[in-house]
């Protein structure tokens, strides 16, 4: 009786740790699922400060998802801006151009308008007739950004003190003012605030002005109001001006002279981004 009691106990001991194995093993899988994934798409072949910025988005990024437990891909190629390569992911990013295609065009429309979410960086606003990028895309670049055409810029890139213009979850942990990573700011031809679909985030405060360097005296800003993160309400997406890091071209060596995520509040920004982005409805 002893023997088979002990024959019996030892097999329910046997199928308790099988059951806790497949538990454990369960629950690891559930935890290790990823939240969302991310497809960033960059061209980095034009202005070293842009190529700069997207080596380095490729390298932080993806530390940023291991940490939060998403996962981020990127590539260059602009084909795979279609509905069968996209439905793999919920938050497309632009890192530096936008798609030049009719059916790259098309394919991104009907994925924001079906819910998927967007961020764009800097460059991938970038709009000027009689330019590489000329402005012959209007729902992008009027409807959806709202912005229009690219203005005037400031030079060199430098520090501004941004401003949280509007609570949202992307701002919720942004102190109401901060100095950003240095940076090229861009002025536009469309005033967003007559944008009633528009929602601006952050914006350059007042104490930055001056702001820019020069040399010539167009680059450098004395006054105005110009907008640097904003969203269209009518999508899931973002638009962030950030995004060009600055290189030493007088000195010859292109070497990168500072780092966007280095500024811990603006990588702050970009993460809670990512994670509205990924897991908010539209």
């Amino acid at each position: 009786m002893a023997n088979f009691n002990q024959t019996s106990l030892a097999k329910k001991s046997i199928l308790l740790m099988l059951f806790l194995a497949c538990f454990s093993g369960f629950s690891q899988h559930k935890k290790d699922k990823p939240k969302f994934k991310v497809i960033a798409f960059y061209t980095a072949k034009n202005d070293q400060a842009h190529i700069s910025f997207v080596h380095e988005a490729n390298k932080f990024l993806p530390k940023l998802a291991e940490e939060n437990h998403f996962v981020y891909d990127s590539t260059n190629n602009w084909d795979n801006l279609n509905a069968k390569f996209l439905a793999n992911y919920q938050v497309v990013l632009f890192l530096d151009t936008r798609p030049e295609t009719k059916e790259q065009r098309d394919a991104f429309q009907k994925y924001m308008e079906n819910g998927g979410g967007f961020m764009g960086f800097h460059f991938s606003a970038f709009a000027l007739n009689n330019s590489s990028y000329p402005q012959n895309w209007d729902w992008y670049h009027n409807t959806f950004l709202g912005s229009g055409e690219y203005g005037s810029n400031t030079w060199r890139p430098t520090s501004a003190v941004l401003r949280v213009e509007n609570q949202h979850p992307v701002t919720k942990n942004l102190p109401k003012t901060f100095s950003s990573a240095p940076n090229e700011w861009y002025r536009w031809s469309n005033d967003l605030r007559k944008n009633p679909d528009i929602k601006i985030l952050l914006a350059i405060d007042e104490s930055s002005f001056p702001l820019g360097t020069g040399p010539k005296a167009h680059e450098i800003w004395h006054e105005g109001y110009y907008p640097v993160v904003w969203t269209n309400k009518k999508y899931k997406m973002l638009y962030v001006n950030m995004g060009h890091n600055d290189i030493d071209y007088e000195g010859g060596t292109n070497k990168t002279l500072s780092y966007t995520f280095e500024n811990k509040t603006e990588s702050k920004l970009i993460l809670d981004a990512l994670l509205w982005l990924g897991t908010s409805k539209k």
